[in-house]
């Protein structure tokens, strides 16, 4: 190898050294600014009007996946326990064939929820969409956010930023699924992290705003 290319090798390495240090400081500084708004328990979490439950994959037989089955029915039970009065389904509904937010509908109803108590959005692209579309569109102030452990510090701080009075209730994940599965997600976390940060207080994004004011408090 050429002292040239020696070179652009070693820079190249420090890049991703750096690159790496700035994900994992990011997502240090998120986890630790929100470490008192996050729960493990029902019976932990304060009350709050609303549970927004993020979305994740669905099969394709309308089936959810076990993370966001686990979702729902951490969902169902703060619903059960009183501990909300209303369940705000948002997720991935961007072309005809692929539809997040029915299929976790689908789920509640067979479980006892009444339609009423649910409203869906259907425009929850990714975390960000989902909480600033929450409190543009919907209305919200003052929710608990339902998603896995992993996920739950972007969530809460994402909604917090953007003006929702939000606690989470997180759905253990580490020792529940399999560990490759946990690297990858964990990983792709720092990196969402730096993402929020940036269009939260750089960029500035404004989320997709199709639907009408629905008003849940």
């Amino acid at each position: 190898m050429s002292s040239r290319a020696k070179r652009a090798a070693a820079v190249l390495v420090l890049a991703g050294i750096f690159v790496a240090v700035a994900c994992i400081g990011v997502q240090a500084y998120v986890v630790l600014a929100t470490g008192a708004s996050r729960y493990a328990s029902v019976a932990a979490v304060p009350s709050r009007p609303v549970a927004l439950v993020f979305g994740a994959y669905v099969m394709p037989d309308g089936t959810l996946s076990a993370m966001l089955a686990d979702r729902v029915d951490a969902a169902i039970a703060l619903y059960r326990s009183r501990k909300v009065d209303h369940l705000l389904f948002s997720g991935d509904n961007s072309r005809p064939d692929y539809d997040e937010v029915t299929a976790m509908l689908a789920y509640a109803l067979r479980r006892g929820v009444p339609r009423d108590a649910i409203t869906l959005d259907y425009a929850g692209f990714d975390t960000y969409d989902s909480c600033y579309r929450a409190r543009a569109i919907f209305g919200v102030t003052r929710a608990i956010l339902v998603t896995q452990e992993y996920h739950m510090p972007r969530a809460v701080y994402d909604c917090t930023t953007l003006g929702i009075d939000a606690v989470g209730l997180a759905t253990q994940d580490w020792g529940v699924y399999d560990v490759p599965m946990m690297l990858t997600y964990t990983a792709r976390e720092s990196v969402a992290d730096v993402k929020s940060i940036w269009d939260l207080h750089v960029r500035h994004r404004e989320a997709t705003l199709m639907g009408s004011y629905v008003g849940l408090r």
